[in-house]
């Protein structure tokens, strides 16, 4: 794996077994020794600056990272030379699963704020999830919730128009935000409107269109990028009665 500009990495002690992360990250129940054993294998720490890439297209697949700080963006480049946004990741989640199958990474990993990772040597997961069926359910889980995922998105952009797509990219994010703590209805969004766009399937124009029909429907309250959602029911209420991804 090539180092990028303006990452680093800092070998130490990560210690999960302290991490407030680590019901979001590692199987409940391992025990004291177990613990111990996975904060030697998840050694490194690594910063990746605003703008810079974790992992790009090609690149050698050694480890799996987990997001600690900060918020990504997974992205492929399209025949048409634009890039397409295909996820993005918080604080709590894993990247790097895109290269298991073919042992390089399917797309490109961006920060898009100032964040860290805990790398996460692939070849000694293998080795320990062997010894440890919970640890080796708990990626299970994390793999199949990202098929699910996957699957949430094809759904999106095959059935679902404007105002259902961004209620449903809406009430998903908060879902995982009040899952590590945060509020379910005031955030920041990390992402640009066009970032947001190229995922759902949608155009610059129409995205700032929706954002703007939500405020004045009195389902969100949106300063630039300071969203409040005023009506968590009415942004369901747009799915009709489709969950959200």
């Amino acid at each position: 794996m090539n180092s990028c500009p303006g990452s680093s990495n800092t070998a130490f002690k990560v210690a999960c077994s302290s991490c407030n992360l680590r019901e979001l990250c590692l199987p409940v129940g391992l025990t004291h020794s177990d613990i111990e054993r996975l904060d030697r294998l998840v050694a490194t720490r690594r910063n990746v600056a605003r703008g810079d890439t974790l992992f790009r297209t090609g690149d050698s697949f050694q480890s799996l990272y987990a997001v600690r700080t900060g918020f990504f963006k997974t992205c492929v480049s399209a025949e048409d030379g634009r890039d397409q946004v295909t996820g993005f990741q918080m604080a709590g989640e894993l990247l790097g699963l895109d290269g298991i199958s073919s042992d390089r990474h399917a797309c490109d990993a961006v920060a898009l704020e100032d964040s860290q990772v805990c790398v996460i040597p692939y070849g000694q997961l293998e080795v320990l999830s062997r010894e440890f069926t919970d640890l080796q359910h708990q990626f299970h889980k994390i793999m199949s919730r990202e098929i699910v995922r996957d699957h949430g998105v094809m759904l999106l952009l095959g059935s679902m128009r404007a105002e259902e797509r961004l209620a449903a990219f809406l009430l998903n994010l908060t879902q995982r935000l009040r899952a590590r703590g945060f509020s379910a209805s005031s955030l920041v969004l990390r992402m640009t409107r066009e970032e947001i766009g190229s995922y759902l399937g949608l155009k610059l124009e129409t995205v700032s269109r929706t954002f703007s029909k939500f405020q004045e429907d009195g389902l969100l309250e949106v300063k630039q990028r300071q969203i409040r959602i005023v009506s968590q029911d009415g942004l369901q209420a747009l799915l009709n009665g489709a969950p959200a991804y």
